[in-house]
């Protein structure tokens, strides 16, 4: 078996010689090249480079940035020769998550350990035993995202994150904590909602001041305790939807305690959730914060969104 690892250098929780562990560990198995990345989006260019050489593995070392940028790579790369009757997930190489980051959202959604020894050694197990499953993504616009995205203020929230990590601050769920409070109650428009969601044949939702969408559950980890705003949502069904109609202290209070909660569902009238959704479109009178799978994208005022089935192999 041919595979390719494409390395985050930058990786927030292994060291050069922990790589090289891993290196080797991969190497028992399978027929490994090592590539590392240099610049945001690299390893989307490498894992496109990968499923053009034929490989039929690729690994990532990294965190969820690396792993949605390595997806992006292989779901937009050409199809081999030969290959273009198969279904979607056959047609390119699986791929394997090694935890290298702060959270790793998607590798703990698909089964594996937070610490990356452990992750590495249930990968093996599952290359030996050939155990893979095949998993759904959400397409925004152009953009593949593997566990969330979000359009307003848990976006905001992650570019206030990045900012001060960019300024040396570590990632921390406490520092996450600081910037949604600083967020909410400093910087957002909290009385004039301004988001729009359309679907195919349904009545347009109007007047929602912040959206998060999941594409498996959970939505994200503080520590190890699992944030589920969608409880229901799976990489085998379509899009799931959380949408807060105002941003209230009492009643954004009660929603956050909820869907914290053991038994999470969220719920009540400033609540919108659709469950297993194939497509829907979020326009805003506004710009608004703009996130996938944890990286901050920038504003924008208009999204569509698609739920893509059975897209890719994951060893697990």
């Amino acid at each position: 078996m041919r595979a390719v690892l494409v390395v985050n250098p930058k990786a927030t929780t292994t060291s050069e010689r922990s790589r090289d562990v891993l290196v080797r560990a991969l190497r028992s198995e399978v027929d490994l090249s090592v590539r590392y990345t240099r610049r945001r989006g690299h390893a989307m260019a490498l894992a496109r480079e990968a499923a053009a050489e034929g490989v039929d593995l690729v690994v990532t070392l990294g965190g969820d940035g690396t792993v949605n940028e390595v997806v992006n790579g292989l779901m937009t790369a050409d199809p081999p020769t030969g290959a273009d009757d198969a279904p979607m997930a056959e047609r390119l190489p699986a791929l394997a998550t090694v935890p290298g980051g702060s959270t790793n959202v998607f590798a703990r959604a698909v089964g594996l350990p937070r610490e990356w020894p452990e992750a590495t050694s249930m990968i093996l197990e599952g290359l030996r035993l050939g155990r893979s499953r095949t998993v759904g993504l959400g397409l925004a616009d152009d953009r593949y995202f593997t566990f969330c995205a979000g359009f307003g203020l848990d976006a905001a929230v992650i570019h206030r994150v990045e900012q001060a990590r960019r300024k040396g601050r570590v990632s921390t769920p406490s520092l996450y904590l600081r910037s949604i409070m600083n967020q909410y109650f400093f910087a957002s428009d909290r009385r004039h909602p301004a988001i729009t969601l359309e679907r195919p044949g349904e009545q347009a939702e109007a007047e929602l001041a912040t959206v998060i969408i999941q594409n498996t559950a959970p939505w994200t980890y503080l520590g190890d305790r699992e944030v589920n705003p969608n409880p229901s949502a799976s990489f085998d069904l379509g899009l799931d939807v959380l949408a807060l109609r105002q941003l209230r202290v009492a009643s954004t209070t009660r929603t956050v305690t909820q869907f914290l909660g053991r038994q999470p569902d969220p719920r009540g009238r400033q609540v919108l959730r659709l469950h297993d959704t194939a497509e829907f479109t979020l326009l805003s009178s506004r710009p608004q914060a703009f996130q996938l799978d944890g990286d901050y994208l920038g504003e924008r005022e208009k999204v569509r969104f698609t739920s893509v089935p059975a897209a890719l192999r994951v060893i697990c």
